[in-house]
């Protein structure tokens, strides 16, 4: 009898039941939309921390920054030519490998902090750069004045002799080639910024390849030195076979040239040091907890979170992410509570409508708790409804912002000035002191957006279509129960 007339009421005041089901339907799917940006942006930004922190990093650990007056004993690039007594041009090439910012810690370190409580791995690494110079030295040749002898030699680097001529041409050209290198702990391969490239030609490094001369390229860097899978690449002196080509997941590649951090240590003679340590936590809600614990029982050290990182994204991403947090989910919030609003008040008017009917079946036998059930349930469908239609405006809201997605920029540390705690020198050129920082940090890094929808936000819409089923339901109800036989009585003409 329940679902009967229920299904008859439906049918008969469909074009109301419709305009409620409407009504929550945009709330539903405006909430939706939102939190499926939303999430879109948070896994932006986690992109763009990944492709410089490595998956699953949590934190990183690094030297704090002396302060102004102290220190300042970093080795500054010296670069010093032999001369050679030949009388052709004289070719020199030299490299020089310098640890990023100058700043490491001592590779015990890393055991201390996967001490800590809450630590579920620690890892440590290396970042250097190379400087490359090669170039000639020519002579200059010694010009006769008119009239003058050809006493002195006419190619003499210095006077003319006792001919007095003066010397022309000459001088040095040389090349300068710069670029990142990052010494990896090859046994715990798990963590740091190699993690956030993908192998896409070779290998990568063998657990057994702690001291090895081999070396995973860059694919971007790897182009523009056409190197390949089994060449060379000469540092310093020593020959590094190439065992891998590896592709960055988004942006640009966290260093140019990964090497075993042994091999990186000893190139840069910073044996048994390491640059950053990147820690991954053994639950996220202890990342707080494990900072602090850090930077109390190690000291000379300055922990940066993902948290921190994240406050120092700027460009459109940063932009339109406060929007979708802040604007957007407080007026998806106030579009909801006014489909509830007016799906109550459109229910009590119905009920209000139905004076008569209601009264005829109370004096017919109707309880007051039977005529609110019908009432609830009649609202609880058209909730069930609008949820549905919801939904299906949600997905395809979604759908749409996925398909012609604007594409967003980042930048990491842009004009923040170091505001989050060490993450001013994190980020940067060579100057910085953190892990190993983008080639080109300063550069925005362009982002696609995407907006995935989770099965919780789809259960969010669920229990929002029942909940304004049930604030429907309720206003109906109660006006329905506070009706008496002797109104529809009144009412018959």
């Amino acid at each position: 009898m329940f679902f009967t007339y229920l299904r008859r009421e439906l049918r008969r005041r469909r074009k109301a039941a419709l305009v409620v089901a409407s009504g929550l339907a945009l709330g539903i799917a405006l909430v939706i939309v939102v939190n499926s940006v939303s999430s879109g942006m948070n896994r932006a930004q986690d992109k763009v921390l990944e492709s410089l922190y490595g998956l699953g990093t949590d934190m990183t650990v690094t030297k704090a920054a002396s302060p102004p007056g102290e220190g300042g004993t970093a080795r500054r690039p010296r670069f010093e030519f032999d001369a050679k007594d030949s009388d052709d041009d004289s070719e020199q090439n030299q490299d020089i490998v310098m640890v990023e910012g100058f700043e490491t810690l001592a590779s015990s370190t890393v055991a201390k902090v996967g001490k800590q409580d809450g630590v579920a791995d620690a890892v440590g690494g290396l970042s250097v750069r190379v400087m490359k110079v090669n170039g000639q030295f020519k002579r200059g040749a010694v010009q006769q004045q008119p009239g003058q002898g050809g006493q002195g030699g006419s190619t003499a680097p210095g006077g003319g002799g006792e001919g007095g001529g003066a010397v022309r041409g000459g001088g040095a050209a040389f090349d300068v080639d710069s670029y990142t290198a990052y010494g990896t702990d090859v046994a715990h391969q798990g963590l740091g910024p190699l993690t956030s490239s993908k192998i896409t030609s070779g290998r990568t490094f063998r657990t057994t390849e702690t001291a090895a001369k081999v070396a995973v390229i860059d694919s971007a860097y790897a182009k523009e030195k056409k190197l390949a899978v089994g060449k060379k690449l000469t540092i310093s002196g020593t020959a590094f076979t190439v065992i891998g080509i590896a592709t960055a997941d988004s942006g640009d590649a966290a260093a140019n040239v990964y090497l075993p951090l042994a091999r990186a240590q000893t190139l840069a003679d910073a044996k048994n040091k390491v640059t950053t340590v990147y820690v991954q936590a053994s639950d996220s809600q202890l990342i707080d907890g494990i900072k602090q614990a850090i930077q109390k029982n190690i000291s000379g050290t300055t922990v940066t979170t993902s948290a921190d990182l994240a406050d120092t994204v700027s460009g459109s991403l940063s932009t339109a992410s406060d929007l979708a947090s802040g604007v957007g989910k407080w007026l998806s919030y106030v579009v909801l509570a006014a489909a509830f609003l007016v799906a109550g008040l459109l229910t009590s008017a119905a009920v209000s409508r139905r004076v008569r009917e209601f009264g005829t079946l109370k004096a017919l036998g109707w309880k007051s708790g039977r005529v609110t059930r019908q009432v609830a349930g009649e609202a609880l469908v058209n909730g069930l409804v609008g949820g549905a239609l919801g939904i299906a405006l949600g997905l395809a809201g979604a759908w749409l912002i996925t398909t012609f997605s604007p594409t967003l920029t980042a930048q990491l540390g842009g004009g923040n000035g170091g505001g989050a705690a060490g993450g001013g020198r994190v980020f940067g050129g060579g100057g910085g002191q953190g892990g190993p920082t983008r080639q080109a940090a300063s550069k925005a890094l362009d982002i696609a957006l995407t907006a995935p929808v989770s099965l919780t936000t789809i259960g969010l819409a669920v229990a929002l279509a029942v909940a304004g089923g049930i604030v429907a339901g309720g206003f109906g109800g109660w006006r329905a129960s506070r009706l008496r036989p002797a109104d529809a009585l009144r009412r018959v003409e």
